[in-house]
C-alpha cells in the first residue's frame, strides 16, 4: 500500500509582525553576552592582575594586554555604529558663518 503525501500550497509573503525585531539579539547571543558580563563583573580585580602580568612579561607587553582588554571589553560594551555626516548630493559639508555688526 503507497503512503500519500498530502501537501498544502504555501502561500508566500512576510506576515506582519512575525519573527524577531530587527536589532534584537537572539536568546543564544543575550546569554552569552550576560555570561562574558558576570564573568568580566566577578573578576575585574583578577583582570587588573592578569592584564599586568601580561604587560610585565616580556614575551608579550603592555600592547598585548591592551590587546587583551579591548577583546574582553568587545563583549561587554557595545560598539558604535560608524556614521557618515555628508552635505548636499553626497559633497562636502558646507558652513556658513556670519558674524553681527555692532552698529
Amino acid at each position: 500500500m503507497a503512503v500519500e503525501k498530502q501537501s498544502k500550497a504555501i502561500k508566500g509573503g512576510k506576515r506582519e509582525g512575525a519573527g524577531r525585531p530587527v536589532g534584537i539579539p537572539n536568546k543564544s547571543t543575550t546569554k552569552a553576552r550576560e555570561a562574558i558580563a558576570a564573568f568580566v563583573d566577578g573578576n575585574a580585580h583578577l583582570l587588573q592582575t592578569w592584564l599586568e602580568q601580561i604587560a610585565v612579561d616580556d614575551r608579550y607587553g603592555p600592547k598585548t594586554a591592551f590587546d587583551c582588554f579591548m577583546a574582553v571589553a568587545e563583549y561587554h560594551v557595545p560598539k558604535l555604529a560608524r556614521t557618515e555626516h555628508t552635505g548636499a548630493n553626497d559633497g562636502p559639508i558646507e558652513l556658513v558663518v556670519k558674524w553681527q555688526d555692532g552698529k
